[in-house]
């Protein structure tokens, strides 16, 4: 299993690595994020149906609120008829599941090669690792442009990639959905009983959009900036391919 992750995962993108190293100019940073764009172009086909599949779920949530209304404290009911309008509108809701494990696994084994060649190999090329067309650099510059160091972690560029995600997150929240939230968060103050809450949808969105840039903060005040600039890219990427898959007709 260690033979196949090395063979197809990590030699590729070790390689991949050095060799636009070595045809841009020598710049680690100009390397990761056209390795980052690769990669993205690679995965354009999953993401895109993750994506898709969002924005198809957000369109569906009038309805699957309209059901939880209407069997409420039902919830056997609930998740049968949701189901069915699922499978209705040929929407997968675990649709977005792979790209994220695909993209998660690449991440760890970029994270694995950065911190092989600045750790373990002090950022010197081992020949044994390239393959015969790859061309050789006996030294890679951890400086990025000429000024980030891409060994160390980045505190700018941490809360830069932190605020790249949690616009990205807000992105794919629909406009209405937060407009109807707030109404009924009103509504229910002015309730005596109590009964009207936010759906558990709803409140799933609010804690993400916590939740998730306060995990790319801690990556990026703690692993090198040479992975941050991989988040911050992909981040970047995904908001275009977002702006383009949720304006489509």
């Amino acid at each position: 299993m260690k033979d196949l992750y090395l063979t197809v995962l990590h030699e590729p993108i070790y390689n991949a690595l050095v060799g636009l190293y070595t045809f841009l100019w020598s710049d680690l940073g100009l390397a990761i994020i056209a390795l980052t764009v690769i990669i993205r172009i690679i995965l354009l086909p999953l993401s895109r149906k993750q994506i898709a599949s969002q924005k198809e779920m957000q369109e569906l949530q009038p309805q699957l609120k309209a059901i939880q209304q209407k069997h409420k404290g039902n919830r056997e009911k609930i998740g049968r008829e949701q189901m069915a309008l699922y499978k209705e509108h040929g929407v997968n809701p675990a649709a977005g599941c792979l790209p994220i494990i695909v993209s998660l696994i690449v991440f760890i084994t970029l994270y694995r090669v950065i911190l092989e060649l600045a750790k373990i190999q002090n950022f010197e090329v081992s020949t044994d690792d390239l393959y015969g067309f790859i061309p050789h650099t006996e030294k890679i510059a951890d400086t990025a442009f000429g000024f980030l160091s891409l060994a160390e972690p980045s505190y700018v560029l941490a809360v830069a990639t932190a605020v790249l995600v949690y616009y990205q997150i807000k992105m794919m929240q629909s406009k209405n959905d937060i407009e109807k939230e707030e109404k009924t968060e009103k509504e229910s103050k002015k309730n005596k009983d109590g009964d009207e809450q936010p759906d558990f949808a709803t409140i799933m969105q609010k804690q993400m959009l916590v939740i998730i840039p306060v995990m790319t903060l801690g990556i990026g005040v703690y692993f090198p900036a040479g992975l941050t600039l991989y988040v911050f890219t992909t981040t970047l990427f995904t908001i275009g391919q977002q702006w383009f898959v949720m304006n489509q007709k």
